[in-house]
Order: C-alpha cells, then sequence, then structure tokens
C-alpha cells in the first residue's frame, strides 16, 4: 500500500510528468505540489519542455530508422567489419548519452526560468480539477456565498482584476474558490457543480503572452478548453464530454470576453 506521507523525489516528480506514477501516489504527488509552489513550477516547466520536443520531434521518433543509418547499409559503405563497427557504436552511445543528458539538464533549467506556456498551465489545471473534483469536505476555501470577498482576494493575488461568471443560466451554482501555485505564480481556481453532482472548474493565471485562440485537450477521463484574454490564461476543465463542455465554456467564455481583466 502506498504511503502518502511519504517524501517526494526528485525521480517521483519525473515520473509523474511522464505519467508513470500509480493513481494513488500520483494523487499524494499532486496534492504535496499544491502545498510547494516553488516545486510545483518547476514540475510545470519540465512538463512544458517535454511537450514541445513532443511537438517538435514526435513524429521523428515514432517514424522508421532512415535506411542511410542501418548497420548493414553503414558496413556496405565504409567496408567495417560488424566487431569495429559494433565498438563504434558503443563510443557513439555513451557520448550520445552524456551530451544528451547535458543538454537535457541545461534545457531543464531554461525551461524553470520561464515557465510561461499555455501547456504548463493547462497541465495544471487539469491536475488540479483532478485533486478536486473528488473531494466532498473541502473542494474550495472560499465558499460560493462569499463570491464578492473572494473575488477581491484572488484579483490582489494575481494583479488583475477578475470575474467570477454566473452559471446558474445553464444549471450550475457556483461552489467556491482558492488560490493554488500555478506555473507562472498564483493561480485562481472556481469549481461549479450542477444538481446532478456534475461539476467543473476555471483556472486563471498568468500567461506571459497573449493566446487568444480557443483550444481543446483530453486525458483519460477529463478534458479541457484553454485561451488566453489580456495576457491571463482561462482553463475549463471538466468530464470528456465535448460537446457538454464546450457549452459550459462558451457561456464562460462569453462573460469574460464582455468583462475583460484590468491591471490592478
Amino acid at each position: 500500500m502506498t504511503d502518502f506521507n511519504s517524501p517526494v523525489t526528485e525521480a517521483e516528480l519525473h515520473a509523474y510528468v511522464d505519467g508513470e506514477l500509480s493513481a494513488d501516489r500520483r494523487e499524494a504527488v499532486a496534492d504535496w505540489l499544491a502545498k510547494h509552489p516553488s516545486e510545483a513550477a518547476t514540475v510545470a516547466a519540465w512538463r512544458a519542455q517535454a511537450e514541445t520536443i513532443r511537438a517538435r520531434y514526435g513524429a521523428t521518433i515514432d517514424g522508421p530508422v532512415p535506411g542511410r543509418l542501418k548497420l548493414e547499409q553503414i558496413m556496405r559503405r565504409t567496408g567495417a567489419s560488424r566487431r569495429s563497427l559494433a565498438a563504434l557504436a558503443a563510443v557513439a552511445a555513451v557520448a550520445a548519452f552524456v551530451v544528451g543528458g547535458s543538454v537535457g539538464w541545461f534545457a531543464r533549467g531554461a525551461s524553470a526560468a520561464a515557465p510561461n506556456s499555455y501547456a504548463a498551465i493547462t497541465a495544471e489545471a487539469l491536475d488540479a480539477y483532478r485533486l478536486y473534483v473528488v473531494e466532498v469536505r473541502h473542494p474550495v476555501e472560499v465558499p460560493g456565498s462569499e463570491r464578492a470577498h473572494m473575488t477581491q482576494w484572488l484579483s490582489k493575488r494575481l494583479g488583475e482584476e477578475l470575474r467570477i461568471p454566473d452559471l446558474q443560466a445553464i444549471g450550475l451554482k457556483l461552489v467556491g474558490g482558492r488560490l493554488l501555485p500555478g506555473p507562472t505564480g498564483a493561480a485562481a481556481f472556481y469549481m461549479y457543480e450542477s444538481a446532478d453532482g456534475e461539476r467543473f472548474t476555471i483556472y486563471c493565471a498568468k500567461a506571459g503572452v497573449s493566446q487568444t485562440a480557443l483550444r481543446y485537450t483530453s486525458e483519460d477521463k477529463f478534458a479541457a478548453f484553454y485561451w488566453g484574454d489580456d495576457k491571463i490564461a482561462y482553463v475549463v476543465s471538466g468530464p470528456a464530454d465535448r460537446e457538454r463542455l464546450e457549452s459550459v465554456t462558451k457561456a464562460i467564455y462569453e462573460q469574460i470576453d464582455k468583462s475583460g481583466t484590468k491591471k490592478s
């Protein structure tokens, strides 16, 4: 049985980013990251770096090995024996490991210095949804009945004048909200619930750059729509029912688009 109180190691953080942790340990690590904003920012940067590498080189990695790089072709061109070529390959592999590790380490540092990717923010939003959507007694810090206080508090922490959408017209009641550590600093997190217990969340964080296009992503049973408005990233998360999530996002998007955000 997994010990939720055991220390979180760097190896576990990498496994968390790669999706290689067991479900119970992943929950424990997510909870630990929520209490350690500095480490949460680093993990978000790693995830953003992985997404960038995957987007840029994924097709190459999954594709077939070019004929010119196959062992038989190299031997035919160079006239080398299989034994000498194998020795050369071993040396090359060690060199690639050392160089690749060094490049990876420096890239890791560079990403941690500027974790302002929408991919990182969206990943954090989905992790927050996954962590808190199952909570019965403590899904939020501030209840929805304290909307005015929550708006003022979270706006001050983000340095932006935020607006909490009213979704009663589409059957969603504001459960409340909380402050979370994000990849670019403080993040605001709001939760809504339908009469049937269906939950949706809005995650807001500074993005560093404006990206207005509405985009969709999904992970297992969960999904999210995200976009940027005045350098604030918004992520609407919920069950992986795209049509339903899109209708909720549209209602939220229209309210935010009309209100906008202002520097405080």
